[in-house]
């Protein structure tokens, strides 16, 4: 089973999507001697925690920024009571000789956590004790930044471990490695089996379908004792789905940011100046073959300094809402993107979600409750079917076979995904934010607030209900959207994020946007419209909701610096700048 914490470092981010497979050297032909095999378990438990059950849990299974909401009417009138007292995880206490841990309360249940920071560096040749070599696969979102992080912290802690670069052969990305400074001639760029075999860590962040399609191959060619590191939880669901488990003869830990990789290298380059500059990141031990695998899941945190689809189809349903009252639409633009990307995001960053609501004026209030009230279920019943899919194991078939779509193969032709960027919304967007005054978070429109912040408690509730650490539910709810996402969309557009983000993530947004669309119009407008009551349990709850007092401990936490995304940014990849609406 996975063990968890949340750690506030300057970390990484959930898989990426280029990077390579080529065999070089031979695999061994027979599935049984790769993995073994183990009754599949359906759980409802995604998050990283500890377990007394035998049985591995599913964790992390897909790009967590693709969580979106439904609930049964039923359900849903017996939950407008007081949360009730959920039971959490016993413990999410941990053993580590090198690094200090915190314990922390947060709504009353105790955690624990380790600060990153650049005064950690001298440990990380202690942490990595016995890695000669780390091995990055792929060259996607997550892999220019992690291996650049883990490059730069080990040369500042005076350590001779190698961090290679490992691509499939032919591959594009080859020059982009040259251009961050690694090579071939002086060993840190190199074939991706080359890499894996050579490996003492090996740092798995290929595309999701990749990992499925070759995870054979790749578990075949690492070494005994080795340690396979991932960035979410995709591969460990993949293969629970299928009844596998990894080889008994390798370690297996996880690294998972609350963020994409041009975050987790932006807070790290800002990182210089601010130490401790990172976005938040949980840690996971699959399997721990000789003891390390703790120390080295933190010192890999420490070296690299670390809800698309829901905000997608919020915000395609209220612009035609407001539009379709008359609104102009470069105001309607500002009121629903440029509020929720901006000021509304910026505000729950710093000071946690009850103080967007306080911030309005009486009449605003009484707004943003409307639209809450009107909110919180349609968006909880999508955000529960997507949970539910993702812990039965569908949704990953489903990214497996929709993966296989985009290349020609057994005679069919490739069907690749379309772009939304030239819609009438994305080019009103492009529009507005060319002549936006630098530094404009836009308005706190109440309305937009109201939808956008019920999404945020609907998935909250569903999470404290499914029995997630108060951590867990604050890094997934929230951390990930307003502190890595939400920057991005402000400076580039929700559409450039759509059409540029990872494969998992683009179908997830594909996937769910037009639920939450579908469901915001014929639930929630219309309910509006009709003038029904407000719902004061919900407001009441929400007001009081011991949550708030959990994520201002979390914003305590916080490094002062905010991550800065201009649109010009080098660290953005040369293929995401093709767009920027």
């Amino acid at each position: 089973m996975f063990h968890a914490l949340s750690i506030p470092t300057e970390l990484l981010s959930s898989s990426s999507n280029n990077g390579g497979y080529n065999v070089i050297f031979p695999s061994i032909s027979s599935t049984s001697q790769i993995l073994q095999p183990k009754t599949f378990v359906t759980t409802n438990n995604l998050t990283l925690q500890s377990s007394s059950s035998s049985s591995s849990k599913l964790f992390k299974t897909l790009s967590l920024h693709r969580r979106t909401g439904i609930i049964t009417s039923s359900l849903a009138a017996r939950m407008v009571s007081a949360p009730p007292a959920t039971k959490l995880p016993a413990s999410l206490d941990f053993d580590t000789s090198l690094f200090k841990k915190e314990k922390v309360n947060l709504a009353g249940h105790e955690e624990f956590i380790v600060r990153g920071g650049r005064d950690l560096f001298h440990l990380l040749p202690d942490a990595f004790k016995g890695i000669k070599q780390i091995g990055v696969i792929g060259w996607g979102s997550q892999g220019p930044a992690q291996a650049q992080n883990l490059r730069d912290s080990l040369a500042e802690a005076n350590s001779d471990i190698v961090v290679k670069v490992g691509l499939r052969k032919g591959s594009s990305s080859f020059a982009e490695a040259r251009d961050a400074g690694f090579s071939e001639e002086n060993g840190t760029l190199g074939d991706i089996w080359e890499t894996i075999s050579g490996s003492d860590l090996a740092l798995l962040l290929i595309s999701d379908s990749a990992q499925a399609d070759n995870y054979e191959k790749i578990l075949s060619h690492m070494k005994p004792n080795s340690i396979l590191g991932l960035s979410h939880g995709f591969l460990l669901g993949h293969l629970q789905f299928l009844g596998l488990d990894f080889p008994k003869n390798i370690s297996v830990i996880a690294v998972c940011p609350k963020g994409m990789g041009p975050s987790v290298r932006r807070l790290y380059v800002q990182g210089k100046e601010i130490n401790g500059a990172g976005i938040n990141s949980s840690f996971a031990v699959h399997r721990d073959v000789d003891g390390r695998a703790t120390d080295v899941a933190l010192g890999w945190s420490v070296a690299l300094g670390i809800l698309l689809g829901a905000v997608h189809g919020i915000v395609e349903s209220l612009f035609r809402r407001y539009t379709e009252s008359g609104m102009a639409k470069d105001l309607t633009y500002k009121n629903i993107v440029e509020s929720i990307t901006g000021v509304i995001s910026r505000t729950i960053s710093t000071k946690g979600m009850l103080a967007v609501y306080n911030a309005l004026s009486e009449d605003g209030k009484k707004e943003f409750e409307k639209a809450y009230s009107a909110s919180f279920y349609p968006c909880m019943e999508i955000l529960y079917e997507c949970y539910e899919d993702v812990a039965s194991g569908s949704e990953i078939r489903n990214v497996v076979l929709a993966g296989r779509h985009f290349y020609e193969k057994e005679g069919l032709p490739a069907f690749p995904m379309g772009k939304i960027v030239q819609t009438r919304m994305w080019k009103v967007g492009e529009r507005v934010r060319s002549t936006r005054p630098a530094g404009d978070q836009g308005p706190l429109y109440p309305f937009t607030a109201g939808v956008f912040v019920a999404l945020m408690m609907a998935q909250i509730e569903i999470l404290r209900r499914k029995g997630h650490s108060y951590s867990e539910i604050i890094n997934e709810s929230l951390i990930e959207v307003v502190d890595s996402l939400n920057p991005f969309m402000h400076a580039h557009g929700v559409s450039f994020m759509v059409d540029n983000c990872s494969t998992t993530t683009r179908l997830g947004s594909r996937k769910w946007a037009p639920r939450f669309d579908y469901n915001l119009t014929q639930q929630t407008f219309v309910a509006v419209d009709n003038g029904a009551p407000i719902n004061r349990d919900l407001i009441s709850n929400f007001i009081s909701d011991p949550v708030h007092g959990a994520i201002e401990v979390c914003a305590e936490l916080r490094p002062t610096v905010d991550i800065f995304v201009p649109a010009d940014a080098d660290f953005v990849r040369p293929e995401l700048r093709q767009s920027n609406n």
